[in-house]
């Protein structure tokens, strides 16, 4: 951080940075270059470890450095070369650039749907970044009191009828809901964990290219699970 900025707390952080850095992220630019200039140096397990100190850094109290922000919206501006990858949930309180530690422009290559499930657009999504960007790590994130976890869970345990589009895409989630359900501890925090881990194995099963390159060491897919009250990021696998 610049001696120039002062730290502030997470919920003041959370409101300057929160637009700005989420839109960033989310966006996928296909425009000329398209692959990195310069691929990220990381191994994929250096990557996690960024990432698990990242978390930590934002459990203990983060900080933002509008300065440095500017720097790097200009050094990212021709190219990326995001150093991890991030499966996470839409949820409004899950904010990957946020929770990984304030991490600045370039840094994660972020896709996000309601319940972090994997269709053909994120699956290309995950392997754009794979194998054009040298993304090493890829990361699925659930998170605690997951509102699509817990339709999936009403579904098997309620036989709820979802209107519209809805019901089809909590449909990718009920084989989670399905094999946690009866089993001790809470339903929906069970499937939160057994979504995620379904989904890190459907994308390495499903993408010959993530396969390709976590057999040659190059990516490693994980699941974790983020805490809406401790904002403690738990690394599954």
């Amino acid at each position: 951080m610049c001696d120039r900025c002062a730290g502030i707390g997470r919920r003041g952080f959370l409101n300057l940075a929160a637009g700005a850095l989420s839109a960033a992220a989310l966006s996928i630019s296909m425009a000329r270059p398209a692959f990195a200039l310069a691929a990220p140096s990381l191994t994929p397990d250096d990557a996690l470890s960024k990432l698990k100190a990242g978390n930590e850094k934002f459990v203990r109290g983060p900080e933002l450095c509008a300065l440095e922000l500017t720097r790097q919206r200009a050094d990212v501006a021709k190219s990326q070369a995001p150093w991890a990858t991030i499966l996470a949930c839409s949820d409004s309180r899950v904010s990957p650039e946020l929770i990984f530690g304030g991490v600045g422009l370039g840094e994660l290559f972020v896709a996000r749907n309601a319940g972090n499930t994997v269709d053909v657009a994120t699956l290309g999504t995950i392997e754009y970044g794979a194998e054009h960007l040298g993304s090493p790590v890829v990361v699925v994130l659930g998170h605690s009191r997951c509102g699509a976890v817990a339709a999936a869970c009403d579904v098997v345990q309620k036989h709820t009828n979802l209107p519209g589009s809805m019901g089809p895409m909590v449909a990718a989630i009920v084989p989670a809901a399905r094999t946690v359900f009866g089993k001790p501890g809470d339903f929906v925090d069970n499937a939160v964990r057994e979504n995620a881990r379904r989904t890190a194995l459907k994308i390495t099963t499903q993408s010959r290219i993530v396969e390709d390159l976590a057999r040659a060491g190059k990516v490693k897919v994980v699941y974790a699970r983020y805490d809406l009250d401790s904002g403690v990021v738990e690394f599954l696998s």
